[in-house]
Formats: C-alpha cells, sequence, structure tokens
C-alpha cells in the first residue's frame, strides 16, 4: 500500500551550509508547535533517514484541511535527487537554463523507461554532485558545459542539499509553503509521492 508525502525541497542552499540550515527550521517549526522535539523512529521516511519530528499543537496551521492526523516530519540533509510520484530515480526531461534546448528522457507514452543514452551524463553529473559539490552535463542543442543544478528537470524530480519530508500530512497550504521558502530564504519545490 505504501505512505504518502509531501516533501518541500531546498534547491539552493549549498551542501555545507545546509545541516545548519536545517537546524534553524526545526527551531521555526518548533516554535511554530508545527512539530515537537521528539522524534519517531517506527519507519522509514526517505531513501536516507527512517525517523522524524513528530507533529506539534499547531500542525493544523500548515494544512489546507486538518481532515486527519499527520504522521512525522523527516529532514534530510546531503546532496541528493528528490522524487515524487512513486519513487522513479529518473527525470523524464531536462531543459537547458541558456538556451531552452529540452532533452528528452523518458519518451512518454511510446515508452516508460529512461533513454539510458540520454540519462547517462546527468546521471554521471549528478553522481559527481552528490560526492564533491560539482557535476555538469553538456546542452546536445547549444554545447554549453551546464552545473547539473542548473538544468531544469521534469516534474517531481529535483535535486537538493536540504527537504523536509511530511509524512501523512494533509495537504499543505499554499500561504504555508510560502512562509515555509520565506523561512528557508531560498526556492523551493514541492513535491508529492508515495513510498
Amino acid at each position: 500500500m505504501g505512505d504518502f508525502f509531501e516533501r518541500i525541497v531546498d534547491v539552493e542552499v549549498s551542501g555545507e551550509d545546509a545541516g545548519a540550515l536545517a537546524e534553524r527550521m526545526v527551531e521555526w517549526m518548533v516554535g511554530e508547535g508545527l512539530i515537537i522535539r521528539e522524534l519517531s523512529g517506527d519507519g522509514v521516511y526517505s531513501l536516507t533517514v527512517d525517523e522524524g519530528y513528530l507533529p506539534g499543537p499547531n500542525w493544523q496551521r500548515a494544512v489546507e484541511d486538518p481532515g486527519w492526523e499527520p504522521g512525522p516530519v523527516a529532514v534530510v540533509v546531503g546532496r541528493e535527487y528528490h522524487v515524487g510520484g512513486q519513487g522513479e530515480d529518473t527525470a523524464d526531461s531536462a531543459t537547458c537554463p541558456r538556451c531552452d534546448g529540452r532533452v528528452v528522457i523518458i519518451d512518454y507514452p511510446e515508452s516508460f523507461e529512461p533513454d539510458d543514452e540520454a540519462w547517462r551524463p546527468f546521471r554521471d553529473a549528478i553522481a559527481g554532485w552528490k560526492e564533491t559539490g560539482e557535476g555538469s552535463a553538456a546542452c546536445p542543442a547549444c554545447g554549453a558545459q551546464v552545473p547539473v543544478t542548473a538544468w531544469q528537470f521534469g516534474s517531481g524530480f529535483d535535486l537538493g542539499a536540504l527537504a523536509f519530508d511530511f509524512w501523512g500530512w494533509p495537504p499543505l497550504g499554499t500561504g504555508f509553503q510560502a512562509e515555509f521558502a520565506r523561512q528557508l530564504g531560498h526556492r523551493t519545490e514541492v513535491q508529492e509521492g508515495k513510498f
């Protein structure tokens, strides 16, 4: 069956600054009563985190309609790719920020598998970025070497060094999402999915 989540990914914070920013955001959420400092370690809340902060007394302020009790909030620190949906680990496309050239990685509805030749430069660049903070892929349209973090991937695939997974929460309110991004001080992407 699986568990549903809503994720907010900070797509601008550096790997070096992610830990301190994560702690500041946890302090803010605790101060707002959205979560408490108590951790729940009774499940897997992301591919890398198996504990999350329990909801606080004011968790309802973060959601559109508090129709049910939420689960924990996992904080994922470290350079990682994040996927919505049901966990595909490949983007369906990538758009060059310099020339708007688009690389089709999965040619829906003709194919539901990634084209390995199209995906390989991005996969390799992401691996380099995760390890060192640097990685780039050449644009087949304009030839520019573009940092992998600057590419615009298809919806539900984002790169970031900090993410917050709201497990089993009712849909997060748009006002809360905007305030969360303001508190982070960076551009964010929101994903929904099931694990």
